[in-house]
């Protein structure tokens, strides 16, 4: 396993399983199953319904808690709720959470840091992250606004939308970066891009594990989803090599400025109006 250290110092592993559109049982399943094959970083939120499942994913693995880098995301309805971090915590049954993001900008975000900065101070989160913030002026404006900077971003990054101009804006800060849609959400084109096909052949390894890897060591954590037990390990095969300076520049031309998600400003502020169903997650 690689790690990346965070600006307050802690590491954060480089890659984990993340549980977007999981049931819970699909969650729990897929959790202890990756648990199970050393990967040691979960991605939850409020927003996926399957905190509880996380939970009981932990405690039912036998990993020890601080051996597990556990991230989740406050959503927008909840950002201004003094409770929130703490029912947070109760969801997942644990007293501390790694790194807690606020998970879309809604025009309460502000509110929700500060929230997140309370937690910091208490004990109750580690490390705070920003996700989807998807300009520039919008991540600077929260950096400036922050009294303890965000360790991380999460957004949508991959070959095609490297995030290089977003990378320039954090690297003085030591903030790093999370990828979703690592491997282009699903978009086959991607994959099967000529070069990820003739570098697996020259590394013993699938498109997806050469995407990851180049994802890896150009700095991004990365967390793929997937419900398959194999699928899992398969994802986190990628630390027993490593592209050369050639393959990288290869895999460079492939940046298109192109994104999957464009989430428009409307649909952003709707997000405050909507409340996970907490009491109906299994």
């Amino acid at each position: 396993m690689e790690f990346f250290k965070l600006n307050n110092g802690t590491q954060m592993p480089m890659a984990g399983i993340g549980v977007f559109t999981f049931t819970p049982a699909e969650a729990q399943a897929a959790i202890e199953s990756a648990l199970r094959d050393g990967i040691r970083l979960i991605d939850t939120a409020n927003a996926y319904q399957n905190e509880k499942a996380t939970g009981r994913a932990m405690k039912a693995s036998g990993v020890k808690r601080e051996d597990i880098y556990l991230v989740t995301k406050l959503w927008p309805s909840v950002y201004e709720s003094e409770t929130a971090v703490d029912d947070t915590l109760r969801r997942l049954d644990t007293d501390y959470i790694d790194l807690l993001f606020l998970h879309q900008p809604t025009d309460n975000w502000q509110a929700g840091y500060r929230n997140i900065e309370k937690a910091v101070k208490a004990g109750k989160v580690r490390s705070i992250g920003i996700s989807n913030f998807d300009t520039l002026g919008l991540t600077q404006q929260a950096i400036d606004f922050a009294d303890i900077k965000p360790q991380t971003v999460q957004v949508e990054a991959h070959p095609y939308y490297p995030q290089t101009e977003l990378k320039k804006l954090l690297a003085p800060y030591g903030i790093g970066l999370m990828a979703w849609y690592p491997l282009g959400h699903g978009d086959k084109s991607l994959i099967e891009e000529p070069v990820f096909t003739e570098l697996g052949k020259k590394y013993g390894k699938t498109p997806a594990q050469i995407v990851l890897r180049w994802h890896i060591q150009s700095g991004n954590v990365v967390i793929p989803g997937s419900r398959n037990p194999a699928h899992i390990r398969d994802n986190f095969d990628v630390f027993d090599f490593a592209l050369t300076a050639e393959d990288m520049a290869k895999i460079a031309t492939l940046d298109k400025n192109k994104r999957y998600y464009n989430g428009t400003p409307e649909q952003i502020a709707g997000y405050k109006a909507w409340a996970p169903d907490f009491d109906a997650q299994e």
